[in-house]
């Protein structure tokens, strides 16, 4: 778990991806929007939905550089705010101090 965090922790994307998904991260309701962003089916653990979530940011951003015409902003920001709303959930299971979205949204930094 500790490593998926490290590879959110030094994702380098566009201020306003990040701005937009820490917005979207606040209202974040996990069963409903994993399943919009995974498919159906059901919910995974936090470490299974993290994995999955970073493979499909990772295409979705090899999209948007290579100015794909299919590319959706809508989608990447879809997913962005589920990794950053499931990387606070495992941060706040492994510490009792932590508070639900201090980690990801206060240390992701957006690309110059």
């Amino acid at each position: 778990m500790t490593d998926l965090l490290r590879v959110i922790d030094r994702l380098r994307r566009p201020r306003l991806l990040i701005q937009a998904a820490r917005a979207g991260a606040t209202e974040y309701c996990r069963a409903p929007h994993l399943r919009r962003v995974m498919g159906p089916g059901q919910t995974p653990r936090t470490d299974t939905a993290l994995r999955r979530l970073i493979e499909i940011e990772s295409d979705l951003n090899d999209q948007r550089v290579a100015g794909y015409a299919g590319y959706s902003i809508v989608h990447h920001v879809d997913v962005l705010i589920a990794m950053l709303a499931e990387a606070g959930i495992a941060r706040h299971c492994r510490s009792p101090e932590a508070t639900e979205m201090s980690g990801p949204l206060a240390t992701l930094t957006p690309a110059e």
